[in-house]
């Protein structure tokens, strides 16, 4: 049971942070400074941003779920992180930065026209509603766990709902600079949180702990699949095939086209400095999660490797949260409990910030398409940077509304939040190959494709299924009692980034070829 002193550490960081976010945040003139920093924060602290928002809770609690449930060949997924951004920061970047663009979604603009940037960025704000209210949710579960062990009756939806406001107010005040730093502090927090559960699980186990888990199959990192028919690799999402080339792809999708990353990378100093910072943040992924998946392997060995409801608990995702509120000294549980929320407001306050520079510059200043004068112009930026904080304000709440849809799903929450981003990261990367890589393809046809995409990954994803015995087969939406009587098992998802990007660019070319003439488009 957690202590007086526990509780304690939690409200301190809880109004700590706040406080500090607002503080480190400063004052803002423009919506530049509200969403980028005035271009002018170091490399290091971006790369800390970006590791932190795209991991949060869910690697926290989710990644040691993965490996308690199964084995580390999740770390193969960073093999195709690392490559993916490799490729962004060669391809993708320089695009950005020499457009001095603001938003992910302006390159389409430029290079299409406005009806692509709004297609592109409605479905960023939609996917990015769901997938961040998977994480918001994911952090509930360690203090719902807490909650239902000393006999308090606190619903997820109350606690998200304190969560999200303390989140709301820093990010609504301090902007982007609150955001990144703060990402920093909470980083450290919940890494070092990670680091000292791992010594003290290590203190807890056998010494032979790794051989025990090597007899049991869970420490295998590369899983090739021999034993597998090749029809059988695309159900494996943690086949190496699967998870280097579909998480290279998905990379490119997630670093490369998505506002909640791009817009971190916009806040750099120089070209260089976004090469570094997006680069290195896939070096610092890789360390981190091997850290989470090895306190999952420990956790099972703890555990004696019972199976979650034994134990009494629902879902595997609950395993770290039963730890560290049993298994951990007092103060200590309160200072990785304190990392764990840190984690979750890190992303929450990154997609705050990116939904309102998205919904406010890609939406609604480009249907108003005001025209400034020079003597109205610092009027205009004040009412932008109101409009800004009250799209943050919006933001937040929904948030908190959509994060409470997520209770009953028994699937691990880190393999439900990159789910639900791949089904239309295919469409958006497939569009920005399109803009760099096509001449004859109009905005018409990039519209057509992007929307095909997603229609067609609808289809894939509730209807194409893989059995056993009968191979590759079609039942939309099966019934459970089917899925078991032909054990049908879905695309892996690492392959559904790929193949709605491929869609995309299959059919926005065809659609290309009907123009007789090749347009004059800027190729930027």
């Amino acid at each position: 049971m957690l202590t007086p002193l526990d509780y304690i550490i939690l409200v301190i960081y809880l109004v700590g942070v706040a406080a500090l976010g607002i503080r480190m945040g400063g004052r803002q003139k423009n919506t530049t400074d509200y969403f980028l920093g005035g271009r002018d924060l170091p490399w290091w602290a971006v790369c800390f941003s970006v590791v932190a928002t795209e991991t949060s809770t869910l690697t926290v609690i989710g990644v040691p779920a993965v490996a308690y449930g199964g084995s580390m060949t999740f770390l193969q997924l960073t093999l195709g992180y690392l490559i993916g951004r490799i490729v962004v920061a060669l391809y993708f970047l320089p695009r950005y930065i020499e457009g001095r663009l603001v938003t992910a979604y302006a390159f389409l603009g430029q290079r299409f026209g406005d009806g692509m940037r709004w297609t592109a960025s409605a479905t960023f704000l939609v996917t990015r509603l769901l997938a961040d209210g998977v994480r918001l949710f994911a952090t509930a579960i360690p203090l719902k766990v807490i909650a239902d062990a000393a006999g308090l009756s606190v619903s997820y939806l109350a606690i998200i709902a304190a969560l999200g406001l303390v989140t709301i107010v820093y990010t609504l005040i301090g902007g982007i600079k609150a955001v990144v730093w703060m990402d920093v502090v909470q980083m450290v927090l919940y890494v070092g949180g990670g680091l000292v559960a791992l010594v003290l699980l290590l203190d807890a186990v056998p010494s032979d702990w790794w051989q025990t888990a090597a007899g049991a199959g869970k420490t295998r990192m590369l899983f090739l699949g021999n034993d597998l028919s090749f029809a059988a690799w695309f159900a494996e999402p943690y086949v190496l095939l699967t998870a280097v080339v579909g998480g290279a792809i998905f990379s490119m999708a997630s670093h490369g086209t998505d506002q909640l990353i791009v817009q971190r990378l916009l806040t750099c100093r120089s070209a260089i400095d976004s090469r570094r910072a997006l680069v290195g943040s896939a070096l610092v992924v890789m360390v981190q999660f091997a850290l989470f998946l090895v306190i999952g392997l420990l956790l099972w060995i703890y555990f004696g490797g019972q199976a979650p409801a034994d134990m009494g608990m629902s879902r595997t995702d609950e395993v770290f949260p039963r730890f560290i509120i049993e298994g951990m000294p007092p103060g200590l549980s309160g200072l990785l409990l304190a990392g764990i929320v840190a984690a979750a407001m890190s992303t929450l306050s990154s997609s705050l910030n990116s939904l309102a520079s998205s919904s406010l510059l890609d939406i609604v200043q480009r249907v108003r398409k005001r025209r400034a004068t020079a003597k109205s112009e610092a009027w205009s930026e004040q009412r932008a940077l109101r409009q800004a904080r009250l799209l943050t304000l919006l933001w937040g709440l929904l948030f908190i509304a959509f994060a409470s849809l997520f209770e009953n799903t028994q699937h691990p929450v880190v393999e439900l939040g990159l789910a639900i981003a791949s089904f239309t990261y295919g469409g958006l990367l497939g569009a920005f190959l399109l803009g760099l890589f096509t001449r004859r393809t109009r905005q018409a046809d990039a519209v057509m494709a992007f929307l095909v995409s997603i229609g067609a990954m609808v289809m894939i994803i509730f209807g194409l299924w893989y059995s056993p015995a009968e191979g590759w087969l079609f039942h939309f939406m099966p019934s459970e009692d089917l899925k078991a009587a032909l054990e049908l098992r879905g695309l892996g998802w690492p392959w559904y980034t790929a193949l709605g990007s491929l869609i995309t660019v299959g059919v926005g070319s065809m659609l290309g070829f009907r123009h007789r003439k090749t347009p004059q488009v800027p190729m930027i």
